[in-house]
């Protein structure tokens, strides 16, 4: 099975990640948490960016890169799915210029260890934790 290759992106402030509720309108795993991500189609880095701004309305300015962790897989075996997730963590100063797209319908800023409580997409604790400082 190839892999897949998608970007997370995690976003921080004040020792808190912000995770976003994936709405209805999207391809894969609806109503469930995660970061920003999206598929690679450039190099991982510049990925990120472009997701995050189309996602939050966050520019590169309003981002400091933290961390560009190891890609990992991800096997999604209810969904037959093999991820490479890219993961990152970026530290935004101001969280009140996030403005949602229509991917998603909630945000949320949470503590590291609440992700294994949440209904997360597949590998996102195991995501955050190649990232975290």
């Amino acid at each position: 099975m190839d892999a897949t290759d998608v970007v997370t992106a995690f976003l921080l402030h004040d020792d808190r990640i912000l995770l976003l509720r994936r709405s209805e309108k999207v391809g894969s795993y609806r109503g469930r948490w995660a970061g920003v991500s999206g598929y690679v189609e450039r190099d991982p880095l510049e990925q990120a960016y472009v997701e995050i701004e189309e996602e939050t309305g966050l520019g590169r300015r309003d981002l400091d890169l933290i961390r560009a962790g190891e890609p990992l897989l991800v096997h999604d075996r209810a969904n037959d799915r093999l991820w490479r997730v890219h993961p990152f963590l970026f530290a935004v100063d101001d969280p009140e210029r996030i403005r949602l797209d229509w991917e998603h319908v909630q945000r949320r800023w949470v503590w590291p260890g609440e992700i294994e409580d949440l209904d997360t997409v597949p590998g996102l604790a195991k995501a955050l934790q190649r990232v975290r400082p």
